[in-house]
């Protein structure tokens, strides 16, 4: 009866308006108790009991409890769940149906149903699924946790395992669109000039099958280049209106993970009608471009064409041959070219440095694996001259593409970065400062001056430097009108050279068709089309490091059972300890901080300067190489642990 009287009710308002309470996210831990961190930055203990009513990741509000100077929390109020669709490993036991999420930090066990279009004995102990959290302790009327399986994603036993629960976890789609064999080249309107005769031709991995771009240059009297770029041209057979192009707006990118390519396009497209191989004729849009002798880009002109690749070659060989290694050699109507392109590539290389920006070279780490996904080895791809070779061409190609995009249309699919998201520009001045670096606030966010305060930090060299200013620093994200590139030190950029696998670059090749044949262009690309991008984008890149963190594990394992020793370099640090890349295969590892010494409380980590010290003297910064010792490699978290060398 009291448990519905109005009295009572507003008893227990005034008694929530006058108790402290705080808002935050929880985060568990391994030992039953959690902590709930506030937005702006303190934390609270949250008890066992406590803890056994939220789960990691929860936003709730919670009642304060002090007693002397120690403070913890009773979460009360669920505001959102930090857990909806999630992937977890089914639980049977005695009869009893449960799921363990598939999370390192939630270790709940949860009491489950099965959907009624699943046949329950089709799903079996250890299988891996999709489940939704239905109920949970904070929710009015709800007593406990209890989730509802929707989908089998693989069986335990699958060795397809790793790909499989990775796609499935993030929502993306776990094969390749399904498509006829029926592609009719599309009247566009459009009369396309004959370059099948031009000896065009391809660089590009050796098992690569998608090939987007072929070149042809051509040295220019009087100094200079004149560099064409074909790049397919699946609109040529896709319309707006199309099935396939309704899908490949969704997927909007090709997931590439290690051993397997989900396509954006259906493979009959993307792998084949579309793909500039040797020896085919192709529909293309293309691009001729003058490069001048110091590596400055002249006049341009996009226009439609047909050509054929006379030669599919592959980055190792030209580097080698280029280099002077090696015994494969090209004919005589692509020699000459590539030293051209080498050339070429060099002056373009100085231009930018000098007007524009340069990144960094980083290696690229390729699984080798067998039939079964087994991990062979780990290759190290240095960026080699002809990579750079292919980089600087399309480089070239997509600042024009943004230059007509901008002049004649207004919007495209461009890509934007702002070296430093506007509310952190203030915090990454004061740090500059305080590094004697005197620097105009300006600087930061307009492009000119930021290009010579990058040059200025380059020329440091100063790792530790570098990676503390990333805290500050903006990401790339797309949008429907021109914007900065700071990253590569452009006004502009948008990419229209990988049609096959980027849906945004057909779409700048639709607006650069509509120039060409002087239509007025589309709204195609629209504010809410490019935010689907960029998160599409966010999710791919988190699906292909989630695969080789699982396959790193695997690969690792051996290492860590006898304690291998590895060169590594200490690119995150926080309160826990630091994360480490090793410089032999690019895997990352966890150094927690009782690692670093037996006793805790003589380790003092400075998360936000990225600095550790033992004992009173620094030992480890963000940027420093160092010797680790694998330790562990577990499976059930994707993660590897680590220790200093002695």
């Amino acid at each position: 009866m009291l448990q519905n009287n109005a009295l009572l009710a507003q008893l227990k308002q005034q008694i929530r308006s006058t108790t402290p309470r705080v808002e935050g996210v929880i985060k568990a831990t391994d030992k039953g108790f959690g902590f709930l961190e506030t937005d702006d930055g303190e934390s609270y203990f949250v008890p066992p009991p406590a803890m056994k009513q939220v789960i990691h990741g929860d936003r709730v509000a919670a009642v304060v409890h002090e007693e002397g100077d120690k403070r913890s929390v009773e979460p009360d109020t669920l505001i959102e769940q930090g857990l909806a669709r999630f992937v977890a490993r089914v639980q049977k036991r005695d009869g009893r149906l449960a799921v363990v999420p598939d999370h390192p930090s939630i270790k709940n066990v949860l009491k489950s149903r099965i959907k009624n279009s699943l046949d329950e004995d089709s799903i079996a102990d250890g299988d891996w699924i999709v489940a939704r959290l239905v109920r949970h302790p904070l929710k009015e009327n709800d007593r406990g946790f209890f989730a509802q399986i929707d989908e089998l994603v693989v069986k335990a036993n699958d060795p397809a395992v790793p790909w499989r629960v990775t796609l499935a976890r993030h929502a993306l789609e776990q094969a390749s669109p399904e498509a006829g064999d029926d592609w009719p080249l599309r009247d566009e309107g459009l009369a396309r000039e004959d370059l099948t005769t031009e000896p065009f031709f391809t660089i590009d991995g050796e098992k690569t099958r998608d090939m987007d771009d072929a070149l042809r240059v051509e040295p220019r009297d009087g100094g200079g280049w004149r560099l064409s770029v074909a790049i397919a041209d699946p609109t040529a057979y896709v319309d707006e209106q199309h099935a396939a192009d309704l899908e490949a707006r969704v997927r909007a990118f090709t997931v590439y993970l290690p051993g397997q390519n989900v396509t954006m396009l259906p493979e009959v497209l993307a792998d084949d009608l579309c793909s500039l191989w040797e020896g085919r004729e192709r529909p293309v849009l293309a691009c001729s471009l003058e490069v001048n002798a110091d590596g400055s880009l002249g006049d341009y002109r996009f226009f439609a064409a047909t050509a054929k690749s006379h030669a599919k070659l592959v980055y190792d060989q030209v580097s080698d041959w280029l280099e002077g290694q090696g015994e494969w050699a090209p004919d005589a109507a692509i020699a000459p070219q590539l030293e051209a392109l080498r050339d070429l590539t060099e002056a373009r290389s100085a231009w930018r440095a000098e007007h524009a920006l340069v990144f960094k070279d980083r290696p690229d780490y390729e699984f080798e694996l067998d039939e079964a996904g087994n991990v062979l080895g780990i290759r190290t791809e240095e960026r080699r001259i002809a990579n750079r070779m292919i980089e600087e061409s399309m480089i070239a190609a997509n600042a024009c593409c943004a230059d007509l995009l901008a002049d004649k249309v207004g919007h495209g699919i461009f890509n934007v970065h702002r070296a430093f998201d506007p509310d952190k520009a203030e915090a990454a001045h004061e740090f500059l400062s305080a590094q004697q670096i005197d620097v105009e606030r300006e600087a930061l966010t307009e492009l000119p001056r930021y290009r010579e305060l990058k040059r200025a930090l380059e020329s440091r060299e100063d790792a530790w430097l570098d990676i503390r200013l990333r805290r500050f620093q903006g990401f790339t994200s797309m949008s429907a009108l021109p914007g900065p590139h700071f990253g590569l030190g452009l006004a502009a950029y948008a990419t229209w050279t990988s049609p096959i696998r980027k849906y945004g670059d057909m779409v700048n090749h639709r607006l650069i068709k509509q120039v060409l044949k002087g239509e007025s262009a589309s709204a195609e690309a629209s504010q809410q089309l490019t935010e689907q991008l960029t998160e599409r984008r966010r999710l791919n890149r988190m699906a292909e490091r989630d695969v080789k963190d699982w396959l790193y594990v695997r690969f690792l394992s051996e290492a860590a059972k006898q304690q291998q020793a590895f060169d590594a370099e200490v690119i995150a640090i926080n309160r826990g300890g630091m994360r480490v890349r090793l410089t032999a295969n690019g895997a990352t590892a966890f150094v927690p901080a009782p690692m670093m010494h037996s006793d805790r409380d003589k380790v003092v980590i400075d998360d936000k300067e990225g600095r550790v010290q033992i004992e009173g003297e620094e030992r480890f910064k963000l940027g420093d190489a160092i010797r680790v010792v694998l330790t562990e490699a577990r499976e059930e978290t994707r993660s590897l642990v680590a220790r200093p060398e002695a």
